[in-house]
């Protein structure tokens, strides 16, 4: 099946070549040019993937980012000319799956695609794990990007459920951001640092939400992070 591809993009020439280069890899593609309407669209019509400009007339990108995320996992990588670090970490926070400032290479961007929707189509195998154990704590749904306890769950971005997938898969191994980096972005891009301590904090305050009383995440100082928990018979299942 064809993958269809959302561009929001206000500048004619830009969304035109993009359409192009997409076509050309074997997308379908859907252009809108304005930030009003676009989360009724993508609710409607459900993409496999969002090239969401950061500047749009109506609606800036960040905001319709926040909005999507209420609804929807579909991946989303944010076009902008803005290459401030703040905007590229609260991008990031907001739900967004990458970041490609302008100007850029079309050939770059259909590389990017790519690579984000192979590492979603990895988190759609079906499961080989066998059901979870009664004293299961923490369960990892990677169908729905959810993780829950009990009757508790919560939502996560595909790097969010990445990140704890990686950790949890050695509970006290400490990985270093370098490391974390290069198994939630397999296309060997460049990311600061900073990405992945936002990314942490974030899915930090989602865990606390379903387990406050557990800190399974902790920080090593001048290292990186490690999976932990004080309850011994604590256990993660990945489904």
């Amino acid at each position: 099946m064809t993958e269809r591809i959302l561009i929001v993009e206000d500048e004619p020439k830009i969304a035109d070549l993009l359409q192009k280069y997409l076509h050309n890899a074997s997308y379908q593609t859907h252009w809108l040019n304005s930030g009003i309407g676009v989360s009724a669209w993508v609710r409607e019509q459900n993409p496999d993937l969002i090239l969401l400009d950061l500047m749009l007339p109506g609606k800036d990108g960040l905001e319709i980012c926040k909005e999507i995320r209420q609804f929807s996992h579909v991946p989303i990588i944010m076009l902008t000319a803005r290459v401030e670090e703040i905007d590229r970490l609260l991008g990031l926070e907001l739900g967004a799956d990458d970041y490609i400032c302008k100007p850029f290479s079309p050939r770059e961007v259909v590389a990017r695609i790519k690579a984000t929707l192979r590492r979603v189509q990895a988190f759609c195998v079906p499961p080989q794990s066998p059901p979870p154990a009664p004293n299961t704590l923490l369960e990892l749904d990677r169908d729905r990007l959810v993780v829950r306890s009990g009757s508790h769950e919560t939502s996560l971005t595909l790097v969010e459920f990445e990140l704890l997938a990686a950790l949890q898969q050695h509970p006290g191994r400490i990985f270093g951001r370098d490391q974390l980096m290069s198994r939630v972005y397999t296309d060997n891009r460049i990311v600061s640092d900073r990405t992945i301590d936002s990314h942490i904090k974030k899915l930090r305050k989602k865990l606390a939400e379903i387990l406050p009383n557990q800190d399974l995440i902790h920080s090593v100082y001048s290292v990186g992070y490690k999976f932990e928990s004080d309850n011994k018979n604590f256990v993660t299942v990945i489904q």
